[in-house]
């Protein structure tokens, strides 16, 4: 019997593994990771050159903790930590601390805590009104001048009187004034007593003077002589003249108390400055005063 003396023949298939690393994908993750960082860093170098100052405080503040209180709790030792405030033991924590100081007032704030707005307000409030009180004054004497008109021309023995008074307003307040004509005068000459006409045209004006709580100013004035020139007794003939029209406003019924001047101003102030010599240089000049708006309390 023969004997098989041939081997069998084994082939062995190798596998290399490993290798060279970049077959892997390990490095790309970390790359990746490289570059996003870079890509941040480069992002806030940008930020930070393209910002403002009052941007950067901004941001600051956004990321700065608010809630952050001075204390003194550090104790020392091993577990005594640090402290934020300046007492303490371990009084070197590194971290500044946020003061939160008072805001400063305003400058539109005054001493006394009233904002110059509010101020300024009450101011406006007060002028407009005191224009309304001098709106109602104003029209408070435009009725009375037409009262004292109509009256003229209604009651016949005023009407021939009229051309004899005269009404305007001035920056003083309402004046009437009585005005001699040619051949009307209202006084004697030289005579500190009215005749009849100037009692009846001094009545119908204290019915005007009553209706209105101004006081009254009353002054008397003359003419220059024919050669234009003053004479002293002038001045005393006025002021006699003023107060007896003053005595028959008393009498008709206007207060004493609410007299505020009788004065004799003789020829020093002429109706006709061109020709002082005139009549109607001779008058009684009467105003109602314009009063000072009183305000109500709290303005």
């Amino acid at each position: 019997m023969a004997v098989n003396t041939e081997q069998p023949i084994i082939i062995k298939k190798i596998k290399k593994g490993g290798g060279h690393g970049h077959h892997g994908g390990a490095w790309k993750v970390a790359y990746a990771d490289f570059v996003t960082a870079m890509m941040a860093f480069f992002l806030l170098m940008w930020l930070l050159n393209t910002t403002s100052p009052e941007q950067k405080q901004g941001i600051a503040d956004y990321f700065a903790p608010a809630s952050i209180s001075s204390t003194t709790s550090g104790s020392g030792g091993i577990l005594g930590g640090t402290s934020l405030g300046d007492d303490g033991a371990k009084a070197d924590g590194k971290m500044s601390v946020i003061q939160q100081m008072a805001p400063e007032a305003p400058d539109s704030v005054s001493k006394d805590g009233q904002s110059s707005d509010t101020a300024n307000l009450d101011a406006a409030s007060e002028e407009a009104l005191r224009d309304a009180l001098a709106k109602k004054e104003q029209d408070a004497f435009a009725s009375a001048a037409q009262s004292l008109r109509q009256s003229l021309q209604d009651m016949p023995e005023l009407a021939e009187l009229s051309k004899q008074i005269m009404i305007d307003q001035t920056p003083e307040g309402l004046r009437i004034q009585l005005v001699d004509q040619e051949g009307r005068s209202m006084f004697q000459e030289n005579s500190k007593t009215p005749n009849d006409r100037a009692r009846i045209l001094l009545r119908a004006v204290a019915k005007i003077i009553n209706q209105l709580p101004n006081r009254v100013t009353i002054s008397g004035h003359t003419s220059a002589n024919a050669y234009g020139r003053k004479q002293d007794a002038d001045w005393s003939l006025s002021a006699a003249r003023a107060d007896s029209s003053r005595q028959i406003l008393s009498a008709a019924g206007v207060n004493d108390d609410r007299i505020y001047q009788v004065s004799g101003k003789a020829n020093s102030e002429p109706l006709y400055a061109d020709d002082p010599t005139l009549a109607g240089n001779r008058r009684i000049s009467i105003v109602l005063l314009r009063e000072k708006p009183v305000l109500p309390d709290g303005l």
